[in-house]
């Protein structure tokens, strides 16, 4: 078993990705990217909601929260800490739901079609 493999997943995950669990300086890097990433969502509202002198919520909020709650998730995971992991396990779905709804929503396809 990997030296690492102690922990909530790592007992299981491990011997099937030991290089899930090694430390190296590129997983802090994906730690503060997804950090960057999701907490930057907050400066981006803010910012075009300003401009707007109203509350704004552009696409882009949902992109920056989809895909940094999904680089959470891997970092959290690698950290194998069971509170993090539980804490943010669903927040790609919810995210990733609202993608779709933005983007898949009867009335925005209707506005996107051209012609009669």
């Amino acid at each position: 078993m990997h030296p690492n493999a102690e922990g909530f997943l790592a007992p299981y995950l491990a011997p099937y990705i030991p290089w899930f669990y090694w430390s190296s300086i590129w997983w802090t890097v994906l730690g503060f990217a997804a950090g960057f990433t999701f907490s930057g969502r907050f400066i981006l509202q803010w910012v075009h909601s300003e401009r707007a002198r109203k509350v704004v919520v552009p696409t882009l909020f949902w992109h920056l929260s989809f895909w940094g709650s999904v680089m959470n998730l891997v970092y959290f995971v690698h950290l194998d800490r069971a509170p993090l992991i539980f804490a943010n396990c669903f927040l790609p779905f919810i995210y990733g739901r609202n993608l779709y709804l933005l983007y898949w929503h009867p009335e925005r396809r209707e506005a996107k079609k051209i012609g009669p």
